[in-house]
Parts: C-alpha cells; sequence; structure tokens
C-alpha cells in the first residue's frame, strides 16, 4: 500500500476517535442534534464551510470547471449571493431556537407542511449522501487500488458510523480540524502547480481563452440554470439552519456567516482555478500513459492531482495534505447530509406523530438507527444518475424548488398562507421528482439536469405566490413570531 493509504487511514482514525470520545457525553437529544446549542464562532464556521464543500464542489464542481473554465463559478456564486441573504436571517433563525426545518415549517404552516419538508429533505439529503460515498470510493481506488464498487461501501460504513457515535457534537468538533486541513491544501497547491507550468505565460498563451471568459461560450439560460441550484439550495439549506440552532447565541451565529462567506468564495475559487490548471497538463499527456485524464474523468481531477502531485510541482508533503483535504471534504459533507435528514424523521415524524413522549435514550437509539437505515438508502440512489453532477443538480432542486421558496416566505412574507405554503412545497417536490424519473428512463435526459430547477423552481414559486393571494389571510399569530423583535 502506497504512503497515500496510510496517511488516510490515520487521518480518518483521528476523526472517528474524536466521534467516540464525544459520544461519551452525549446526555440528551439536544446534545445529539444541536450540539447542546453552545458552538462558538470559530467552530460554527468550520462546520459551515465544510459542509457545504461537498464532493459537489470537490468532484461535480471541479470536473465542471476543468471542461468550461471559469464559467463554473456561476455554480458557486449561487452559493456565495445565498450566504450573503442568509447574513439577515440567521439571528432570526437561532432566536426561533428549534430543531429543524420542518420545525419551522408547522410553525408558520401546518403539519403537512412539516410532513412534505421532511420528505423532500429525507430524498435530497441521502442523494447528496450517495454521491459523498462515491467521492470516496474514487479516493481508496486511485490511493489503493481497491475497487471503486468496494470503496463505496467502506465509505459509507465510516461516515454511517461517524455520525451515529456522537451526530453534531462530533460534526463541529472535527471541521474545525477538516476546515483547517482543506484551506491549507488548496491554497498551497494553486500557485505551486500555476509556477511548475509556467505562471501567467502558461495561462495566456497555452489555454484555450474560453476557460476565462465569464460565460465560457454559454448563454444566460445556462447561467441561470447552474446559479439558481446552489442559490436555492443554500437558502434552504437544512442543516444550515441546524446550525446556527446549534450556535450559542445570535451574534455567533451572524458572526460565523460572515467568516463563512469569504472562506467559501476564496476555496471554491482555488479549487476550481486548480482543476483548470491541472486538467490541462494531464488531459494533453499522452492518452496511452498512466498519468492522462480523459476528459470524461474530468471530476477526478482534483483527486487526480494529489495522487500525482510531484508531477505538477507539488511536493509529496503537499499532495498528502491535497489527498487529506479531499477525504475532510467527503466525510465532513457525508456526516452532515447525514445527520440533518435522520434528525428529521426522528424529530418530524417519530417524536411528532409515533411517540411525543419518548424518553431521551429512546430518542438518541432511533435517531442512530435512521443513520444507518438512511446510508443504505443513499448507497441504493447511487445506481440511478450516471455522474456526480446529475446527482448535485437533482438533489439542489429538490431542496431549492421544494423547500426554499416556502421556508423564505415564512420569514420574508408576512401574506404566505398555509395553502400556499404547502402547495408550494408539494409543487417543487412532484415537479423535481417526475422530471429525475423521466430522464432515470431515457437514453438522453427529457430536460438536461443543469435546467430542470427553472421550470421546478418556477412552477413551485408561481403556486406559493397565486395559492396565497386567493386564499384568505393566515391570522397574525401565525407569523408574528417571525417578525418580533
Amino acid at each position: 500500500m502506497s504512503i497515500y493509504f496510510w496517511v488516510v487511514i490515520i487521518y480518518l482514525a483521528l476523526l472517528m476517535g474524536i466521534s467516540i470520545w464525544k459520544s461519551r457525553i452525549i446526555k440528551n437529544q439536544e446534545d445529539f442534534m444541536v450540539a447542546g446549542r453552545k458552538v462558538p464562532t470559530y467552530k460554527l464556521v468550520g462546520t459551515l464551510l465544510c459542509t457545504w464543500l461537498g464532493s459537489g464542489t470537490l468532484l461535480a464542481g471541479a470536473g465542471l470547471a476543468a471542461r468550461v473554465g471559469i464559467s463554473e463559478l456561476w455554480l458557486a456564486a449561487g452559493a456565495w449571493i445565498g450566504i450573503i441573504i442568509v447574513f439577515f436571517l440567521a439571528g432570526r433563525v437561532r432566536r426561533i431556537a428549534q430543531y429543524t426545518v420542518p420545525d419551522i415549517l408547522e410553525l408558520r404552516y401546518n403539519k403537512y407542511a412539516r410532513i412534505l419538508g421532511t420528505i423532500v429533505i429525507v430524498i435530497a439529503y441521502t442523494t447528496i449522501v450517495g454521491y459523498q460515498f462515491r467521492g470516496g470510493g474514487f479516493v481508496l481506488n486511485l490511493i489503493a487500488g481497491i475497487p471503486e464498487w468496494q470503496g463505496v461501501l467502506l465509505t459509507a460504513v465510516f461516515i454511517i458510523f461517524f455520525t451515529a457515535f456522537a451526530g453534531m457534537l462530533s460534526i463541529v468538533s472535527v471541521d474545525i480540524i477538516n476546515g483547517a486541513v482543506i484551506t491549507l491544501a488548496v491554497l498551497i497547491a494553486v500557485p505551486l502547480v500555476m509556477f511548475h507550468l509556467g505562471g501567467v505565460g502558461y495561462i495566456t498563451n497555452e489555454l484555450d481563452s474560453t476557460l476565462f471568459d465569464p460565460l465560457g461560450g454559454h448563454n444566460w439560460i445556462w447561467v441561470m440554470g447552474v446559479f439558481f441550484p446552489t442559490f436555492l439550495l443554500l437558502l434552504g439549506e437544512s442543516n444550515m439552519y441546524q446550525k446556527f440552532y446549534s450556535a450559542k447565541n445570535e451574534k455567533s451565529a451572524k458572526n460565523a456567516v460572515v467568516l463563512w462567506v469569504i472562506g467559501t468564495v476564496i476555496i471554491e475559487t482555488a479549487i476550481a482555478s486548480l482543476a483548470i490548471l491541472a486538467f490541462s497538463y494531464f488531459n494533453a499527456l499522452d492518452p496511452s500513459g498512466l498519468l492522462h485524464l480523459a476528459s470524461e474523468d474530468s471530476e477526478r481531477v482534483i483527486l487526480h492531482t494529489a495522487r500525482y502531485a510531484t508531477e505538477v510541482g507539488i511536493p509529496l508533503a503537499g499532495g498528502l495534505l491535497l489527498i487529506c483535504a479531499a477525504v475532510a471534504i467527503i466525510t465532513s459533507t457525508g456526516n452532515s447530509f447525514l445527520l440533518t435528514p435522520s434528525t428529521n424523521l426522528t424529530r418530524d415524524i417519530y417524536q411528532r406523530f409515533i411517540n411525543p413522549d419518548a424518553p431521551e435514550k429512546t430518542i438518541i437509539l432511533f435517531q442512530r438507527i435512521m443513520i444507518m437505515l438512511l446510508g443504505i438508502i443513499a448507497w441504493l440512489l447511487l445506481t440511478q444518475f450516471r455522474t456526480i453532477l446529475d446527482m448535485a443538480f437533482t438533489a439542489y432542486t429538490m431542496i431549492g424548488a421544494g423547500l426554499t421558496p416556502a421556508l423564505l416566505a415564512a420569514f420574508l412574507w408576512k401574506r404566505v398562507t398555509t395553502a400556499g405554503g404547502v402547495a408550494s412545497i408539494a409543487t417543487g417536490m412532484g415537479v423535481t421528482l417526475t422530471i429525475a424519473i423521466v430522464n432515470s428512463l431515457r437514453e438522453e435526459p427529457l430536460i438536461g439536469y443543469e435546467y430542470i430547477v427553472l421550470p421546478a423552481a418556477g412552477l413551485s414559486i408561481l403556486v406559493l405566490i397565486s395559492v396565497s393571494l386567493l386564499t384568505p389571510p393566515d391570522p397574525k399569530e401565525k407569523w408574528n413570531t417571525f417578525y418580533e423583535n
């Protein structure tokens, strides 16, 4: 086995050790679900950053950047703008002090909104967890020659057990380490690769100029298609709200958002730049050689760069750090996106409708069982999509169209009605599911995955507004909690 394999094993052992240690202090569901509501700003920044920078960025986003250039950042920019808007909501979200997004949906609308919201989150988040498993399979195949399907299973087992041990307490504890590793690795790698390849002269003389065109040769419909999935996902991102609930106070939540957007802009831009530079080198090599990277494998470009770091001017230590950053990105996102739907099923279905008087130990046990069950479902979902990018767009749209319009309306539009909110969630979820199922049954997609957000979110918003205006306004006590100072 290579040194890369053993470094990854040691890194994962460190993370698992922290999770097991933290599991010793879990006393109740508040500890497991929202880390006792005591998370300081610096830990909150780390966990927000690590949760967002998943395989969607490391694999799908980097692969898209390798193929189309800097215009890929329209995909990332959706999140950047979303985070800025979230700054104005973070304090109010923390003040409400619930556990889950469906808690908010029932508080503002009704129990049917809670149930539909839970279904949306479970479908979308298990899909996202699924492609973290695939990312782990890529890593283990690259560094140890483990067959990809076995690597997927090993990654799934690690993420499931890590999450089940200590929930949010373990996630926020290790994400400060993961965040530091990710930031350091990509910021070191980019200048080393650029200067090794020839610096600014290489970029201007050797690379296709369209790689640095803001539109990349696409039209504005394409831009909207890649911008809005991440924009709408971010605004309805249940992990984010659950972590705001974990903050020790409103000020910590708002301060964390400021640092989060700065870190996200820097790191996602660096990953896109690294993907463009490294892919231009590896793709141009002899196709019969080991180091060549074909266009259809562009989603692996960051992992390929880490494994063969010395070929592009990164010392071995830098390559090891970059592979650890990849592992950090995959595991931290997998953990968070597995914890959230398990919390939803526990809090919003089991505790709300099945066993309202369940003792704390029973609630925690039930959630741990849900973590394992959802992990298995996430693994099964991998078979339904051809690429990680397709999975990402579908999951993002499920949240962005099915959840975000009704959720934002709760905070921003007093005139939204219960009927309008419920109808919007059902419409967004239904349209996204219908398109995804039809696409999976065809040789060629009926609607490209990068465009499904446009009809799904458009209809969801239209239904939200029209149904709300056609139904009587809700009483003040229904919406006042979301606006009082």
